[in-house]
């Protein structure tokens, strides 16, 4: 009797620290993996049949130098074996998400699994940013002491806006509530159950949130409708000072416009993890003293890591 052939599972990408998970999948699957080439090099794979048969992929955040987005055109390659994308992620933005389902593709995410970092890394960059604390940072390193350190906010009685109140934004939410703001934010919607806006936040509309927070923090997904939200029009209606945290997708802020604010000096400082064309950054946020920067590092502990391939 011929014995039935396991499903085969593609990893995308290095899992560092899942891998007594990934290895206990080969009781039920054939497991394959790309940890090298480009993305000619997997659509060339995908349409001469050296995938084919593979009923499930799961990609990690950082396989997109492998294979690129996973757009219409790559899509359209896939094999039609494919039932399954798990991303290891939060967000859709390097997947298209739509154009799966037309082909009957389901794509998952682990959005829970990086609540926690992320908050964290936005707290991080909240707290630097109010205290520009590049510039003493910097200086002690050079044996200057203190340097040209002016002084910083502290963060009591300001009010913190929150851009999107969803896993993310209601985890710095719960953060940030400690350092006594007033807390309000905006999302499509307000937020249907309390569980999802543990400090009773205030929602507003858009644009009362940006005329009238001290400090702005976004946490929203990268969709067409994001892309670009915040420009030189939303900088001119922010409130003189306005600090600016972003964790969440670069391309959310046109860098230039926020350039220009800060060297204008409408905006105070900024605290930023992501950026409009990573691993590229804007000249002009490397060069001023009063950005904090992280490289896409929101995500990056031990325990995240190992939490989201098992949430996926």
């Amino acid at each position: 009797m011929t014995a039935t052939p396991k499903p085969i599972v593609l990893l995308l990408g290095e899992v560092h620290h899942a891998q007594k998970e990934w290895r206990a999948l080969s009781a039920l699957a054939e497991l394959r993996q790309i940890r090298t080439g480009d993305r000619e090099q997997f659509l060339n794979d995908c349409e001469s049949g050296v995938h084919d048969g593979v009923l499930a992929i799961s990609r990690t955040y950082d396989s997109v130098k492998l294979t690129g987005r996973f757009d219409r055109e790559l899509i359209d390659l896939l094999p039609h074996s494919l039932k399954f994308i798990s991303h290891n992620g939060a967000g859709y933005d390097q997947i298209d998400a739509e154009r799966c389902a037309n082909r009957g593709i389901s794509v998952s995410n682990t959005p829970g699994a990086v609540d926690a970092s992320t908050a964290n890394t936005a707290i991080y960059l909240l707290l630097g940013a109010l205290r520009r604390v590049h510039v003493p940072a910097t200086a002690l390193r050079e044996g200057k002491w203190r340097g040209a350190m002016g002084l910083g906010h502290d963060p009591e009685g300001k009010t913190l806006g929150i851009l999107g109140m969803g896993g993310i934004g209601s985890a710095f939410a719960l953060r940030a509530a400690p350092f006594d703001f007033k807390i309000q934010y905006h999302n499509r919607n307000p937020v249907a159950h309390p569980s999802n806006n543990p400090t009773n936040a205030t929602y507003v509309g858009f644009e009362e949130l940006l005329r009238t927070s001290d400090v702005i923090s976004i946490h929203l997904p990268l969709n067409d409708i994001t892309k670009g939200l915040i420009g030189r029009e939303q900088f001119a209606m922010m409130k003189d000072g306005v600090v600016i945290i972003n964790t969440a997708r670069g391309k959310i802020i046109h860098e230039g416009a926020l350039v220009e604010a800060l060297e204008q000096g409408k905006v105070f400082a900024a605290g930023l993890d992501v950026y409009e064309k990573e691993p590229e950054i804007h000249p002009g946020l490397i060069r001023n003293d009063n950005v904090v920067l992280l490289p896409h590092i929101g995500t990056a502990t031990v325990e995240t890591l190992v939490r989201i391939p098992e949430c996926d």
